[in-house]
């Protein structure tokens, strides 16, 4: 006989016991029972679906005109009615949301790069910081939508020149965020600490300061993405965006504009979806502040 006994493995009421101890699981529910992230979510996950599988649920082609069938408002045939040249309204605002989407994160992307690598300098090297956050500062003197209409108007427009133009002028904005965070980081005793111990400024900065910064820049990226689709829509219906026959939310509602009284719906549909991503965007914003920001979180989740 043996004197040695196997030990069972732990059963799934027991690993889950283990797995509500730890700090991942404190996070989990902190994302799962926070409201304003929750809607947030909510809200957006049907429109990047839309955006994603547009080639395949849209019921027709985007561009296919059919003038016989200009101005129909919904019905069994079309949801959303058509528009002046017959073209189907749902079929175009699926495609909207793919440029629209796109470009809002593409800018997001690169905005959070760029203030990252800039805000992370600026912060850690007081020489450097004296003059770029001097060149921040002057692109942030100026109105946002006004320095991008002056952008793309100087660089020709287009779905590349856009994304060009509002990362030029959202990214001091996270370069700020981003230098305030790490200001405020460096001065821990355990950076003090990383010096003592004779560490090199990258590895500092890179293992130590930076992702305590992230939250902030997290949250920031978020709102940036909303802003980034309301501006995408404000230069598409002036003309300084993607052109058409692309649709895009913003040259839908340009086009449709003029014909409001008549077929409400060519406006009202993009309209909608340009609201619900921006909210939806600036709800998710709201909920990882709160779930991010060890100030705000619920000290009894």
């Amino acid at each position: 006989m043996s004197s040695g006994s196997t030990q069972a493995p732990p059963s799934w009421r027991q690993r889950y016991a283990e797995f509500r101890t730890t700090e991942r699981y404190r996070t989990l529910r902190r994302f799962l029972t926070n409201r304003l992230f929750i809607v947030g979510v909510v809200m957006l996950a049907p429109l990047v679906f839309m955006a994603v599988f547009a080639q395949s649920l849209a019921p027709f082609d985007p561009l296919q005109i059919n003038v016989e069938n200009n101005f129909q408002a919904p019905n069994a045939k079309h949801l959303l009615g058509t528009d002046e040249l017959g073209r189907d309204v749902l079929s175009r605002t699926m495609f909207g949301a793919q440029l629209s989407l796109r470009v809002g994160a593409v800018t997001a992307a690169l905005t959070c790069l760029l203030g990252l690598a800039f805000g992370s300098i600026t912060g850690y090297n007081r020489s450097i910081d004296v003059v770029l956050m001097r060149v921040m500062d002057g692109l942030m003197a100026f109105p946002g939508i006004l320095l991008a209409i002056i952008i793309v108007a100087a660089i020709g427009p287009g779905e590349l020149n856009v994304v060009v133009a509002m990362t030029i002028i959202y990214t001091p904005r996270i370069t700020r965020v981003v230098r305030s965070t790490v200001l405020e980081v460096k001065e821990n005793d355990y950076v003090d600490a990383a010096r003592l111990v004779g560490l090199r400024d990258i590895s500092i900065l890179g293992g130590h300061i930076l992702p305590n910064s992230l939250a902030p820049l997290i949250v920031q990226t978020t709102f940036g993405f909303a802003w980034a689709i309301l501006v995408e829509a404000s230069l598409s219906f002036v003309g300084l965006g993607t052109p058409p026959p692309a649709p895009s939310w913003g040259n839908i509602i340009s086009a449709g504009r003029q014909f409001i009284r008549n077929a409400p719906w060519l406006v009202v549909t993009p309209g909608l979806a340009i609201s619900a991503a921006v909210l939806a965007l600036n709800l998710i914003g709201d909920g990882l502040r709160d779930i991010l920001d060890p100030r705000l979180r619920n000290v009894s989740g």
